[in-house]
């Protein structure tokens, strides 16, 4: 199967500090659920409990194949402080074919299940 045929996308979600960001980010990509995660600060405006709420956050951004994301979901949510943790995927329709060969190489192959690594 090429690159071109399988799917990948970009997972993300935040978290309220750059260490747990980091942690979370390493845990994911230790478990290969991720074959790479991009932590960076953001700026968050966002209606929570009735108002409007703002907050500085760690953005995560995750690339994997699209078959994982159900797998990464759960890990994220396992391991995340937020009641409610964002968790987006966003379908990657196109790239470089080497790059995506890497990230299907990079990541869990079919049929596996996560060690439960804790970050």
């Amino acid at each position: 199967m090429t690159a071109s045929e399988r799917r990948f996308v970009v997972v993300t979600t935040t978290h309220e500090s750059e260490e747990r960001a980091r942690a979370l980010a390493s845990a994911v990509v230790r478990e290969r659920l991720a074959a790479c995660a991009q932590v960076y600060p953001v700026r968050s405006v966002y209606w929570w409990d009735g108002e409007v709420q703002e907050a500085e956050e760690w953005r995560i951004d995750l690339k994997t194949r699209a078959e994982l994301v159900d797998r990464l979901g759960a890990f994220v949510a396992g391991r995340h402080s937020y009641e409610t943790p964002e968790l987006v995927a966003v379908p990657v329709t196109g790239g470089s074919p080497g790059y995506l060969d890497w990230v299907a190489a990079e990541t869990a192959p079919e049929g596996t299940t996560t060690q439960g690594a804790e970050d």
